[in-house]
């Protein structure tokens, strides 16, 4: 992961509503009607969203208030449509304050938000149906149809561009100069600190010239917001050592930039009982500060380009044997999902809106076939030459088939996975495609192969491709997290080539108390983030 692009799975999205062929209620005239939309929660609950005004005397209504809704791409945000004909005798009041249970109910339309964005017209129309309390789903009975728009938010697209410089940096390291880097962060109600956005890493520089951060409205709150800026030496250990910062608001920082001055940076010391901010010989330049309409990941959607979803699965012997209850890859009889199953689910609902045709690569490593060798990837499904699943019900099943048909072996490699992977993105980059791949790696134990799986990792950040890893079960990921370049400096293969990018997020799977997001909620949130930064660093453009 990288915090140097905005956190580009948000975004202000405004649902416009038309509906046609409604059913008349009315005797002596047509329909009135209002629209309610909901969303809807993992428990079925439904949180009204707004309504819409009562359009008079018709079938084909077009309403004019819209909605906005915040788009989380790491969700899968369900949404509820409800169409109601109002009575005469209700058309004076506020349409916040009617009770629905006295309006006549014309029909009822659910989707996901993700079904609508991944439109290339943003639009989506669903049939109208009446809710069937038995099996909780609509059933179509030619109530008419309606149209969800979907609009993106012009402000969410407003991006600030800065290149930022220091100078006479204090050295921090005993026989060379600092390796510095930057954070910049807001303050919160209350005085938290959130960082929103990091520099790369620069070695043995004491006047260090870093590439372009970017920064949203959104991330920021506005530009008389204040943010710190704070100037760090790495450490390997993760203990950073602080050079000094400087606090400025964005449009403090457009001022620097127009002037050309520097402002110095301090640190805070303590002198006998007081706090006080050492000024420092060190200062901060603003070379660059640009603000521009940013291509958003929702218009590389809108232009046509689909999140590809891998999954590759550890069958290492570690992992216990899955006819035993305590193996990490027994299956329940109960139905209650192993934590392998609910890594696939977790991911694969989210993902799966954004693949037209839902065929899915999947692959297990670390196992020995029926009358086979050891492999470190191997269809999941049993073929010999299809690697391709159909949807999530299909990993499900050729995971559960594939747990008695292979024996658990070992070592755990992960490069002949991450290899496969890549040649199938590098495949797509030659013929043109506008597709971008997610490969899953679960697994239970710490790789073996470090330093080829490294290899694989750094020729793969050329590639349109994201690497997620969770770790299942309570073996120590200390290792693993090496390969995650927010623990720890750029990956760098064993002839010296420095990763392009970051590709890999990792996360050890817990169990979830209620409320809290999801660990593999928290590692869907950066895709956007490495997708765009993919797009931007190539000069790739939606076509829309």
């Amino acid at each position: 992961m990288t915090l140097s692009m905005p956190s580009s799975n948000l975004a202000a999205i405004k649902l416009s509503l038309s509906a046609s062929n409604l059913r008349d209620r009315d005797v002596l005239s047509k329909s009135d009607p209002m629209a309610v939309i909901y969303t809807k929660g993992r428990d079925g609950s439904l949180q009204e969203l707004g309504r819409t005004e009562i359009v008079l005397n018709s079938l084909n209504p077009k309403w004019i208030r819209h909605h906005t809704i915040t788009y989380n791409f790491e969700t899968v945000q369900n949404l509820v449509f409800r169409i109601y004909d109002v009575d005469t005798q209700f058309h004076d009041q506020e349409v916040k304050m009617l009770k629905l249970e006295e309006q006549q109910f014309l029909g009822e339309a659910s989707c996901a938000l993700s079904e609508i964005v991944t439109k290339t017209n943003r639009s989506l129309t669903l049939d109208l149906g009446r809710r069937d309390d038995s099996t909780g789903l609509n059933r179509p009975q030619h109530l008419g149809h309606l149209t969800v728009c979907a609009e993106e938010s012009f402000t969410s697209k407003t991006m600030t561009e800065l290149i930022l410089r220091c100078t006479n940096l204090e050295s921090k390291d005993l026989f060379s100069k600092s390796d510095p880097f930057l954070i910049l962060s807001k303050t919160m109600e209350g005085g938290i600190v959130i960082p929103i956005c990091k520099t790369e890493v620069l070695k043995n520089d004491h006047s260090p010239t870093w590439k372009p951060v970017f920064l949203s409205i959104q991330q920021v709150g506005s530009k008389d917001s204040p943010l710190i800026i704070e100037c760090f030496n790495f450490n390997s250990n993760g203990k950073h050592d602080l050079i000094g910062k400087v606090q400025k608001s964005l449009a403090d920082i457009e001022k620097l930039h127009s002037t050309g001055l520097g402002e110095y940076l301090h640190i805070p010391t303590v002198v006998g009982q007081t706090h006080q901010n050492k000024v420092l010989k060190s200062q901060l330049f603003v070379d660059k500060f640009s603000e521009n309409i940013q291509h958003t990941f929702l218009d590389y959607l809108t232009g046509g380009y689909e999140l590809n979803f891998m999954v590759a699965i550890d069958f290492t012997a570690s992992n216990g044997n899955p006819r035993l209850p305590d193996s990490l890859h027994y299956i329940d009889p109960s139905g209650r999902p192993n934590a392998y199953q609910r890594a696939i689910l977790e991911v694969g609902e989210v993902l799966q809106f954004y693949d037209s045709d839902k065929h899915f690569p999947a692959w297990g490593f670390g196992a020995r076939p029926i009358d086979g060798p050891v492999s470190h990837c191997f269809n999941l499904n049993g073929s010999s030459n299809n690697f391709e699943v159909e949807g999530i019900p299909g990993i499900m099943m050729a995971y559960a088939s594939a747990l008695f048909n292979v024996s658990l072996a070992g070592p755990t490699l992960f490069g002949p996975v991450i290899s496969t992977a890549a040649l199938i993105a590098s495949q797509s980059v030659a013929n043109d495609q506008r597709k971008y791949f997610v490969l899953l790696i679960i697994t239970d134990g710490v790789i073996t192969d470090l330093q080829e799986t490294k290899d694989a990792l750094v020729k793969a950040s050329d590639l349109p491709l994201s690497i997620l890893i969770v770790g299942v079960g309570g073996a120590d990921f200390k290792e693993m997290e090496i390969l995650d370049a927010d623990k720890g400096e750029r990956l760098e293969s064993s002839s010296g080539r420095v990763a392009s990018r970051d590709i890999v997020q990792f996360v050890p799977f817990r169990d979830v108390q209620s409320g809290e997001i999801s660990v593999v909620q928290s590692l869907l949130a950066e895709l956007p983030s490495q997708f765009l930064a993919y797009m931007r660093t190539r000069n790739i453009k939606p076509s829309t």
